[in-house]
């Protein structure tokens, strides 16, 4: 059986803390809201998401052999 592809369902810009969480229902990123407020981070960064490659998109669907 193949692998399952799995997908981020939020990321933060590690630069000015910018929050997004994915709508599947859209297809696209959207502002979270933390406290009731939208979390902008700055209008002037280039953001830099925290993709540091510990989310692993293959998810095995069949337990180990040992």
């Amino acid at each position: 059986m193949a692998p399952t592809l799995r997908t981020p369902t939020e990321r933060t810009c590690e630069r000015c803390g910018r929050e997004e969480v994915w709508d599947g229902d859209a297809g696209t990123w959207r502002l979270a809201e933390t406290d009731g407020e939208r979390a902008v981070g700055s209008p002037y960064c280039i953001h830099e998401w925290d993709i540091n490659g510990s989310f692993v998109p293959f998810e095995d669907d069949h337990p180990a052999t040992a």
